[in-house]
């Protein structure tokens, strides 16, 4: 069994107790290990943790996806306040700084750590270069190669490097498995290098069927004929439920819903899917 619940997503749910925000954070629990996968962007999964009555004790792990500040600047409020994980898994590159450009002007995105914070709060810290099984049946995916042209990254996200601003091509973005009788279910954070790449290279690379995705597909700014395209491929890969979040949209989610009906399992803040 496999359950996960929506600490932090970007719709209000029925739950008015709750917190929501522009970020992503899911619990996942299989019975056996308990995995924060992206913290947000602040403080504010932790409250909702408290409010389901959910301890953040005991955990196995924190992955984060890659560095935006609203996947992973949250893991700062998460040491602070004293919580613990034996082990924090990150992409390798996760720590280059990272910003959204207009013009003359830089936004920075990152997370606003960096890995001295991590270990100085207790951290054992892991940079993933590739694919790794990080638990029983649970494993870490980095580096997707690009089969999907229509799956481009928009040209206002750059990094900087010793050598000045470049375009960012995410390859510090992670994906993550987890191995259920149904097949394996693939979290996934914002999907910058493209959610038909990421679905590809795991597929390939596990040789295994993926039964369901959760997570941010980042279609949000994509037009209906991407959207349809996007999700008729991932039917074509065998998929049987698309948990779109965060920075997949309205318009792909209820598109998603429309056709797909409850195998689209959409989380909002909250909310829990429990896979058997």
């Amino acid at each position: 069994m496999l359950k996960i619940t929506a600490l932090i997503e970007n719709k209000p749910s029925g739950n008015r107790a709750l917190i929501n925000e522009h970020g992503l954070s899911l619990l996942l629990d299989n019975g056996k290990d308990r995995i924060i996968f992206d913290c947000g962007s602040g403080c504010h999964f932790l409250h909702n943790a408290h409010k389901l009555g959910i301890s953040l004790s005991g955990l196995s792990a924190v992955v984060l996806s890659h560095s935006h500040y609203d996947h992973a600047a949250g893991f700062r409020d998460f040491a602070e306040a004293g919580y613990k994980a034996p082990r924090l898994y990150v992409g390798k590159g996760f720590f280059k700084k990272k910003y959204s450009k207009s013009g003359i002007r830089y936004t920075d995105l990152s997370a606003g750590w960096d890995e001295e914070f991590a270990i100085s709060h207790g951290f054992a810290l892991y940079e993933i270069a590739g694919d790794r099984e990080i638990l029983p049946g649970i494993t870490i995916y980095q580096g997707f190669e690009r089969k999907h042209p229509e799956e481009t990254i928009p040209e206002r996200f750059v990094k900087e490097t010793d050598k000045g601003f470049v375009k960012d091509d995410f390859s510090d973005e992670i994906a993550l498995s987890v191995e259920t009788e149904k097949g394996l279910v693939l979290i996934v954070g914002c999907s910058h290098p493209g959610i038909l790449n990421m679905v590809d290279a795991v597929k390939e690379r596990s040789g295994k069927n993926i039964y369901a995705l959760f997570g941010g597909t980042h279609l949000a700014e994509a037009d209906e004929k991407r959207i349809h395209s996007s999700l008729d491929g991932l039917r074509h890969y065998g998929l049987d439920i698309i948990g779109m979040c965060h920075c997949s949209g309205q318009k792909a989610e209820e598109i998603a819903a429309n056709e797909l009906g409850e195998a689209a399992a959409c989380l909002s803040v909250g909310d829990s899917v429990v896979i058997k």
